[in-house]
C-alpha cells in the first residue's frame, strides 16, 4: 500500500466515514490488512469451511458484479447513500463497483479503466512513492467507503 493511500484512509475515516475494503482475494489475506488498516468491513473472496476445513468450494467470489451486488446490499443494510460513497480501484473488472457509488476513483489503472475513468470523468489518481510493500505492508486491491 501506498502511503498516500494510508493518508487517504485516514482522511475517510477523520471525516467519520466508514471505510471497506473490497477485495477479490481471499478474506484469510484481506481481513487482517484490513484489521492493521482500521476498516470497518472487509468484503472478499470466501472459501466453504466445513468442519472446520476447507471444501475446496467457493462460499463467495468477489469480482465484478459480485462485488457490486456486495456493496449494494451493505448500502442498504447500513443505511450508506451509495450516492455520496467513494470508491477506488486499479481494475476495469471493478467498474461495476465504481458505477454503483457516486464518486468513483480510479488508481493506478489499467488502460481500459484509465479510458473509461477519461470519457467519464472520474479523478485519476497516481500513488507513485515507494509503496508500503517495500516496507513488508501489504497491498489491498480495492477500497470503497460508505458515508
Amino acid at each position: 500500500m501506498y502511503l498516500v493511500a494510508r493518508a487517504l484512509l485516514d482522511r475517510h475515516r477523520d471525516a467519520g466515514e466508514d471505510v471497506i475494503i473490497v477485495s477479490t482475494s481471499g478474506q484469510e489475506m484481506v481481513g487482517p490488512i484490513g484489521a492493521i488498516l482500521g476498516a470497518a468491513l472487509v468484503i472478499a473472496t470466501r472459501m466453504e469451511i466445513a468442519e472446520g476445513r476447507y471444501t475446496g468450494q467457493m462460499e463467495f467470489y468477489a469480482y465484478g458484479e459480485a462485488k457490486a451486488r456486495r456493496v449494494r446490499e451493505l448500502a442498504a443494510e447500513r443505511g450508506y447513500h451509495l450516492a455520496d460513497c467513494y470508491a477506488y480501484s486499479d481494475s476495469v473488472t471493478d467498474l461495476p463497483m465504481l458505477e454503483a457509488v457516486g464518486r468513483p476513483h480510479a488508481v493506478n489503472p489499467d488502460r481500459a479503466l484509465r479510458r473509461l475513468a477519461h470519457q467519464r470523468g472520474w479523478p485519476v489518481l497516481a500513488f507513485s512513492e515507494t509503496p508500503a510493500a517495500a516496507l513488508g505492508l501489504a497491498s489491498p486491491p480495492g477500497v470503497a467507503t460508505g458515508m
